[in-house]
């Protein structure tokens, strides 16, 4: 089993502190310099032994890859701006189609071809594309076809309007695929 490099168990504790912060809301007392320093202590310490235990399973190279400036400000207006939106195309597409019963749904299985190299990309992607209504991704393969190798998702579709790959995938994906490449690259 592969060790945790410090770099790796620094990072990951980054995060796990700055969404501990986030959540519990001492983010908005630190700014207004109301936070408890025994609680911030403590939320430090929690986050550094997660980092311990999850940092050979959380980051497998670059450690600091994502806390470039534009990859972390591009993942934020990813998570704040891109994916809310498909969410909201998603949720109004299967909210027509929950109240109108006689809007046609024709339930299936696509194959979509995936462009992301990275493991990370991918995996954003395929549960981007899960959280989304009306879709899920059922299975990531890498196949070989003329042109090399090739990743495809097969997605269960709400609705299937077309099975042709590349249209499916444009239809799936949107523009979410495009944005996580910006950032995996």
């Amino acid at each position: 089993m592969k060790k945790a490099t410090f770099p790796a168990v620094i990072s990951t504790a980054i995060v796990c502190y700055l969404f501990w912060l986030c959540i519990t809301g001492q983010l908005a007392m630190l700014f207004e310099g109301e936070a408890a320093w025994q609680v911030l202590v403590a939320g430090a310490l929690v986050s550094l032994g997660v980092g311990l235990f999850a940092g050979k399973y959380f980051i497998h190279e670059r450690s600091f890859y994502l806390w470039h400036p534009a990859r972390l400000f591009t993942g934020l207006l990813y998570c704040i701006i891109i994916f809310p939106w498909e969410l909201l195309k998603a949720n109004w597409d299967v909210a027509k189609r929950a109240l109108s019963p006689k809007l046609p749904i024709n339930p299936g299985i696509v194959k979509v071809p995936v462009d992301l190299q990275s493991e990370y990309g991918q995996s954003a992607l395929a549960n981007s594309i899960t959280l989304t209504p009306g879709t899920i991704t059922m299975e990531v393969t890498e196949e070989t076809t003329d042109e090399g190798e090739q990743d495809y998702f097969y997605i269960h579709w709400i609705d299937v309007a077309t099975a042709e790959e590349k249209e499916a995938g444009d239809a799936i994906k949107g523009t979410m695929e495009k944005w996580l490449r910006r950032i995996w690259k």
